[in-house]
């Protein structure tokens, strides 16, 4: 049996079958064609947004930029590939990224740095550059779409050919896309090269569907870039923040400028050598780069509290220093003494016997008291209980002031002058220990993201001891956390060596080791941390960095 479908009565058939089988293969080449095309767009959306997904998800910036130009190649089959970033002050294009399939280039990004220069926006008389396809693009916003670059009459591609003459190459097809942010504003260009035919490989123009696509992946690739710059930006900014109020903390006191930024070198150092170890109690442990990070950061702040801490507390240098340092009153006091004496030696006549004799041996002795006030004053040798004993003797002097007789040295005195090791005493050595709780209240009142939520834990347990007996909260060996240990050895190691404190002698490499194998044995410091600070001669490292060579002497291996 004929059948004909017409489309009107005014003319023939438009089709013609002789069986119903022709009318259903037609309707199964038609369904077909329609199903694949559909399956192929949804194919392409999918594709897209895992895309969109990914660019969103990823926070290396090196690996950002090259995912750009690799899902834009792959949408569009184009041989080559470049992204232009927009410079900061808006007047040149920088190059971020360069690949070429055929000639095997893979340039910017994870493959190093690319040293190309840059395109200029406006030309040396200031007018815009509209020469260069990529200026252009970023200039008007608009997508360049060219079939033939060599037959392009708008645009200098005299630098193409250059490059084509050097590299045997023929630049043909160009898909120019400029990048725009949310705040519409052009961040960058994307500029592909050559598109290619699936099935026989031959160079075709980008088709009105690739530019479609193109222009999307642009759009998504332009929001993920701008979100990847805002929050390194943002943490830049983090980071600067906190190396500012460590350093504003530092600069309080005169002694210890620099004590932040090496503890924090310390820390990293053994935190790097404990990643590296491959036996003993670390093998199995490795700090991720996020802990990293988040110790990092812990280690900048570790003193944070410090700022509320009184700088004549902080800074004390000698046990009666508090505004001024009260050994000059003393001093005034032992020259009134003495004037006292010799008014009385010129006043029995003088005749070198008797009295005199007597008053020239108190002059010598208040000497001598006087030397041994100001060396205890330094704080630098521990206390006997006959040195504290002498000092209260001294104390029981009396000394003519306005008419009356006075003591020569006040309870206060006497009690600051008894500090048996140091220049703090027990008052004064709270208000010190109590920076640990103030950092720890600081600290837990910020916002910290996920990643860092150990830190104010972490900067406020630095002085907490194995035994239980450190501060601010008295914790045992199993609830101290292994960032407070490393830092633990790391603030008392900087400290110990530290050449800047006019309290204490900074110590040589094998004295200061000494010392802290003391405060192993007394349960105050981790011993596996020490031993691998030691082993790994993290200690020396450090040393020849930041020490003279005065205090770098020979250290027994351990």
């Amino acid at each position: 049996m004929k059948k004909s479908f017409t489309g009107g009565s005014d003319h023939e058939s438009d089709f013609e079958f002789t069986s119903n089988a022709d009318i259903n293969r037609l309707l199964n080449t038609v369904v077909g064609s329609v199903r694949d095309f559909t399956e192929t767009q949804v194919e392409k959306i999918r594709r897209l947004t895992g895309i969109g997904a990914a660019l969103s998800a990823e926070r290396n910036i090196d690996r950002l930029l090259e995912m750009i130009v690799d899902e834009a190649r792959a949408f569009t089959h184009a041989d080559g590939g470049t992204l232009y970033i927009m410079s900061d002050d808006e007047k040149e294009l920088r190059f971020a990224i360069v690949q070429n399939e055929s000639l095997k280039t893979r340039m910017g990004g994870t493959a190093g740095e690319l040293t190309w220069p840059p395109v200029p926006l406006y030309t040396s008389d200031g007018g815009a550059n509209h020469a260069n396809v990529s200026s252009y693009a970023a200039l008007s916003g608009e997508i360049v779409n060219i079939p033939d670059v060599y037959n392009a009459e708008r645009f200098n591609f005299e630098g193409t050919r250059k490059f084509d003459a050097s590299t045997e190459y023929r630049s043909r097809s160009m898909l120019v896309v400029p990048l725009r942010n949310h705040e519409n504003d052009i961040i960058g260009v994307l500029q592909l090269l050559n598109a290619q035919d699936p099935a026989t490989g031959r160079v075709i123009a980008f088709s009105p569907e690739s530019q479609e696509l193109t222009e999307s992946l642009a759009s998504q690739a332009a929001v993920a870039l701008t979100n990847n710059r805002l929050i390194q930006d943002l943490e830049n900014l983090f980071e600067s923040f906190i190396r500012t109020i460590a350093t504003a903390i530092d600069e309080k006191s005169p002694y210890t400028g620099d004590h932040g930024r090496r503890v924090v070198e310390i820390t990293m150092m053994i935190a790097e050598a404990l990643n590296a170890a491959d036996e003993g109690p670390f093998a199995d442990i490795h700090l991720t780069p996020d802990e990293l990070n988040e110790l990092r950061i812990a280690a900048w702040l570790h003193d944070v509290g410090k700022i509320a801490i009184p700088e004549h507390v902080m800074d004390k240098a000698t046990k009666l220093e508090g505004r001024f340092d009260r050994i000059e009153l003393l001093r005034t006091r032992f020259e009134v003494l003495k004037r006292d004496l010799e008014i009385s030696r010129l006043r029995t006549g003088g005749n070198g016997g008797g009295d005199d004799v007597g008053a020239a041996a108190d002059a010598g002795k208040l000497e001598d008291d006087l030397r041994f006030l100001a060396d205890a004053n330094r704080g630098g040798e521990f206390m006997s209980d006959e040195a504290i004993e002498r000092i209260r003797e001294i104390g029981g002097l009396t000394w003519q002031c306005d008419g009356d007789r006075r003591p020569l040295l006040d309870e206060d005195e006497i009690e600051s002058l008894s500090i048996r090791k140091g220049t703090l005493s027990a008052d004064e050595r709270k208000i010190i220990n109590s920076h640990a709780m103030i950092t720890h209240k600081m600290l837990s009142q910020l916002p910290f993201p996920k990643k860092m939520r150990h830190v104010p834990l972490y900067a406020a347990t630095h002085h907490e001891c194995l035994n239980g007996s450190g501060y601010p909260f008295g914790l045992k060996e199993d609830e101290i956390s292994l960032q407070a240990r490393i830092m633990a050895v790391a603030d008392v190691f900087e400290a110990l060596t530290a050449p800047d404190r006019p309290y204490r002698k900074a110590n040589t490499l094998s004295g200061a080791l000494k010392i802290l194998g003391f405060m192993v044995k007394d349960n105050h410091l981790d011993a596996d941390v020490f031993d691998l600070f030691v082993r790994k001669k993290v200690y020396l490292d450090y040393a020849r960095r930041e020490l003279p060579e005065s205090q770098i002497d020979e250290v027994a291996d351990r």
